[in-house]
């Protein structure tokens, strides 16, 4: 019998729910009842693309660690296969052709976080002895590696490619969080959320994404690749510091969350000198403790504005990530169906 990768699991967390092995948390949850609950929602047939631009935000001022997208041309013939010219090689073909290879930061735009993005050191043997892990239990340096050499790597659990082949697809709902705020930095707790979704009529239910729109994508779309630093503390988040916020995450049973803005919570918030937690709790509740996938800077601005137009609050959801083995994060093109 094999040794179990934990005997202690985090409070407030599902590990070991889904069975000891399970690298898909709270997207278990997302089953034929759910697309046909997503499918019921579906009546002009009309769709939205939810993705950004891939080459945006543009430069690295959001992210000084993330670039945008590099298009290179492959090469054949030891020339560059880009208006390729076949005559040049052989005059009885007229072709022309072009082939393409990226250097493609995986969280740089409208992007998924997998359940490998964020772990936590936590004492999952109960020994004493903290251990780096993430969801489940898997390990940092077993089950995630590094090759010390090159600095290829390899989510060989959790990666992204679990959610690819699972299907990301159901019932999704809408909060316009714009509506409420407009651009003004807003740290939305518990409170200003219920609130709001009792206002707006909206109810989430177990098995449901959970999308709010800021309007960051607009001003994102409105600077043009050169975007202004102080779009990192414009529009809403959530307050991941609200105890009673992650609480509702947890009792509410989304499997998602998903929105316009860099990164859901208040990324880079400064924090008193006697904090000790998790520099972004919102992550960790839902990567680390719940199996819950996070996603960022997605184009939700006409979608939401539709929905408020219709008064209608529920769609389809159909936003696979891409099937990249041993990914932590990946871009999306997402498409809502109304």
């Amino acid at each position: 019998m094999s040794t179990p990768r934990w005997i202690r699991r985090p409070e407030g967390s599902n590990w070991g729910e889904w069975g000891p092995d399970d690298q898909l948390g709270r997207i278990n949850m997302l089953g034929p009842e759910q697309v046909r609950k997503g499918v019921a929602e579906v009546r002009a047939g009309r769709t939205f693309c939810l993705s950004l631009p891939l080459d945006l935000p543009g430069g690295n001022v959001l992210s000084p660690v993330r670039f945008p997208p590099a298009l290179r041309p492959v090469i054949r013939n030891d020339a560059p296969y880009f208006n390729y010219n076949w005559r040049e090689f052989d005059p009885r073909f007229p072709d022309i052709a072009a082939d393409d290879a990226v250097l493609l930061y995986t969280q740089y735009s409208t992007q998924w976080d997998s359940l490998a993005h964020r772990g936590s050191n936590f004492d999952v043997m109960g020994d004493g002895v903290e251990r780096p892990v993430y969801y489940n239990g898997f390990r940092a340096g077993e089950d995630l590696t590094m090759n010390a050499d090159n600095h290829t790597t390899c989510a060989h659990k959790l990666g992204i490619e679990n959610m690819a082949a699972h299907g990301m697809q159901g019932r999704a709902v809408m909060v316009n969080l714009f509506r409420h705020f407009g651009t003004d930095r807003a740290e939305v707790g518990y409170d200003a959320l219920m609130r709001i979704l009792e206002a707006d009529g909206i109810e989430v239910e177990p098995g449901d994404f959970f999308c709010f729109w800021t309007g960051l994508d607009r001003l994102l779309l409105a600077a043009d690749g050169k975007p202004d630093p102080s779009l990192k503390s414009a529009c809403a988040v959530l307050d991941g510091h609200d105890k009673r916020l992650l609480q509702w995450i947890t009792d509410s049973g989304l499997v998602a969350i998903i929105s316009d803005n860099i990164a859901i919570e208040a990324a880079g918030k400064h924090l008193p000198d006697d904090y000790c937690g998790s520099i972004l709790p919102l992550h960790e509740h839902c990567l680390f403790k719940l199996g819950v996938p996070l996603a960022e800077l997605w184009l939700l601005a006409d979608l939401a504005e539709y929905l408020e137009a219709e008064g209608r609050s529920r769609f389809l959801l159909t936003a696979p990530p891409l099937r990249l083995t041993g990914a932590v994060g990946s871009p999306v093109t997402a498409v809502a169906t109304v």
